[in-house]
């Protein structure tokens, strides 16, 4: 007897529709057979669903049996596919009979006990549910959290293989899960840290602050202990919160790799991720032989922090170049081409030498020029060009370091971030930008019109300091950002000299 369960196979971050189909024979030795390129987790299944039906009471089929997983040329992967074989197999038999199968989608790996266990990508297949005009999505308890954030589908979460045998028979009435989206991002929204409790440093904050509003990347440079790593975890709470929009697109890459929590449900906080200088190309852009997402992707409508960044090796860091421009990585293998989203804010450290103290006034550096000279040249020009702000981090002088006064704190910082940005949702609601750092060419000629004063000063700029065609573009984006905090619709000459002052840095490296 034929049985057709609707599953989901997961690829990248994505989740496409997949139909489990167990034939049962009549007769014939008993022998199971997975097919429809199966990996060797999906292989390993027949054991784990033997097991379980046994354990639960249910038979397992004494003849022969073929499970084929549609489309057939399709890679499948991991253990989602427990649960759907194993009610596909009690179908199959005849044991039990529902109504509810062409109109529901089923995923979770089944314990040797017949307890479901999470899965990774249930945000994604609750997704392909809904798209694909499912009514309803089985999945483990676990991910029930993960997954009922999406409208116009029933999630209903299972603890074990009798609760599915008994929801599907109508002998177990099971609710659909609902999330409070309010109280998820209402907690999200506290923070433990602020950036008060960063003594000095006004002028970076200031750059930060900057950098925020406009979704710059930034680059701090400065002797050990100035605080770069400090300042870069206070960041985000001056980050305007994620939109609903935005944390489904993050949380999906997240749960596609299996890094939500146990129980949680959308991410409600701006991911942040520091990947240590050890870290190689495919572990940073994304890759393998089925690519997955790598730290550009899970950092996502949030921050990616490189400390040490010419300690990185240079290969690896030419690989981010593409990504910063683009909001994306591509990654070609032979079996086709995926596409991941990485629109990220850069945040990078670095000491100003091999030695660390070359601008540190109260240590002497070590280092000799051609020493420097070689450990700055580990950033190539046209990487640099992409980070639009490098900012000096001095260090903290003794008074400032031992006042009781507070600098200032995040709700500040926090205010004009969000001033800036609801300026630049209204400017560009028409638009596919949503910051004054995504914009093009042809839009930063039409949004950053400066006066024959602020002119003048780029000329001399481009001239003097030999600023590049992308640099000059980046200079007017973060003039703009400087407009947009003051409030203001036209750019001023003192706002155009205080973009400038923050592409020096390069220069000087």
């Amino acid at each position: 007897m034929l049985a057709r369960i609707h599953s989901a196979a997961i690829v990248g971050i994505d989740a496409l529709a997949c139909e489990v189909e167990v034939d049962v024979a009549r007769g014939g030795f008993e022998r199971s057979t997975i097919v429809g390129l199966p990996d060797a987790a999906v292989k390993e299944s027949i054991d784990r669903v033997r097991s379980a039906l046994t354990n639960c009471g249910y038979p397992f089929p004494r003849t022969a049996s073929v499970i084929n997983l549609a489309p057939a040329d399709l890679k499948k992967e991991g253990p989602s596919f427990d649960l759907p074989i194993a009610l596909g197999m009690l179908f199959g038999q005849g044991v039990i009979q529902s109504d509810l199968l062409d109109e529901t989608v089923v995923v979770g790996e089944l314990a040797l006990d017949g307890r479901v266990r999470a899965v990774r990508g249930a945000l994604a297949a609750t997704i392909m549910t809904r798209q694909g005009g499912f009514r309803r999505v089985l999945v483990p308890h676990d991910n029930v959290r993960e997954a009922a954030v999406v409208d116009g589908v029933d999630v209903i979460g299972l603890h074990s293989l009798t609760e599915a045998v008994g929801f599907l028979t109508d002998q177990l009435p099971l609710e659909p899960a609902t999330v409070d989206l309010d109280e998820v991002f209402s907690q999200a929204a506290r923070y433990d840290i602020d950036f008060s409790d960063v003594k000095g440093q006004e002028s970076v904050k200031r750059a930060l602050t900057v950098a925020a509003a406009g979704n710059h990347n930034i680059l701090m440079i400065g002797p050990p202990g100035t605080g770069k790593t400090m300042l870069t975890r206070r960041l985000p709470t001056i980050m305007p919160p994620l939109t609903l929009a935005e944390s489904l697109e993050t949380t999906r890459v997240h749960s596609a790799v299996g890094l939500l929590q146990k129980g949680q449900t959308l991410l409600g906080r701006r991911p942040v991720r520091a990947p240590h200088h050890s870290a190689s190309g495919p572990s940073l852009v994304g890759g393998g032989t089925i690519p997955r997402p790598g730290e550009l992707s899970l950092a996502h409508n949030g921050l990616l922090f490189l400390d040490e960044f010419p300690e990185f090796p240079r290969a690896v860091l030419e690989t981010i170049r593409q990504p910063l421009e683009e909001g994306c990585v591509t990654i070609s293998r032979s079996a086709g081409t995926m596409t991941f989203p990485a629109n990220i804010m850069l945040v990078a450290a670095m000491n100003p030498c091999p030695c660390g103290y070359l601008t540190d006034p109260k240590r002497n550096c070590k280092c000799t020029p051609n020493q420097v000279e070689r450990y700055l040249s580990r950033l190539s020009g046209p990487l640099l060009d992409r980070i639009d702000i490098h900012v000096e981090v001095p260090a903290v002088p003794y008074r400032e370091l031992t006042s009781e006064r507070d600098g200032t704190d995040s709700a500040s910082m926090r205010q004009g971030v969000l001033r800036a940005r609801q300026r630049q949702g209204r400017r560009y609601a028409e638009l596919a930008v949503r910051t004054n750092a995504q914009l093009n060419s042809r839009q930063v000629r039409q949004f950053c019109r400066i006066d024959d004063a602020g002119r003048h000063l780029i000329k001399q700029a481009v001239y003097e300091l030999g600023l590049s065609a992308r640099a000059h573009d980046k200079v007017l984006k973060i003039a703009r950002t400087l407009a947009d905090l003051d409030d203001q619709d036209a750019i001023t000459a003192q706002q155009v000299a205080e973009a400038i002052q923050y592409r020096r840095l390069d220069r000087n490296l």
